[in-house]
């Protein structure tokens, strides 16, 4: 069955995306569209999976090079390593984030009238004030 061809409009708008990311993303290899007699780009229901699948990764956090290796099939065992290495910071945030709801929560039903003074809340903290966080993880 031949998939449904779309233009590169059609497309980035189904994604809520400008055309120029679709663009770079076939500039560094991770779309290749088909094209037309007039060279324009033509995507098709594979070329959409791929765009998911890149916005998908990219929420979780993953650059454009580690998804590059995770759809290219020539990747399989560095693609194991990104995934590892994706997995252990995926890991770390969902850390940071439950520490961070559980302080947010924490200040919410707090009576302190200055909660930097509350002794619960600044155990929240510690790891910050103590200088065993590595803060170039989050960023």
């Amino acid at each position: 069955m031949k998939s449904n061809l779309r233009s590169i409009g059609e497309t980035a708008a189904r994604f809520g995306l400008d055309t120029h990311v679709l663009r770079h993303w076939e500039s560094v290899g991770l779309l290749a569209p088909e094209r037309d007699g007039a060279d324009r780009r033509l995507y098709g229901d594979d070329d959409l999976v791929r765009i998911a699948v890149i916005l998908r990764s990219k929420a979780a956090g993953m650059s454009l090079e580690q998804i590059a290796v995770l759809i290219d099939d020539d990747h399989g065992p560095k693609r194991h390593a990104v995934l590892q290495e994706h997995i252990a910071d995926l890991d770390r945030r969902m850390e940071d984030m439950r520490r961070s709801r559980e302080m947010t929560v924490h200040a919410f039903e707090c009576r302190a009238h200055d909660i930097t003074t509350c002794p619960h809340f600044r155990a929240n903290i510690q790891d910050v004030l103590d200088g065993t966080r590595d803060w170039s993880l989050t960023s």
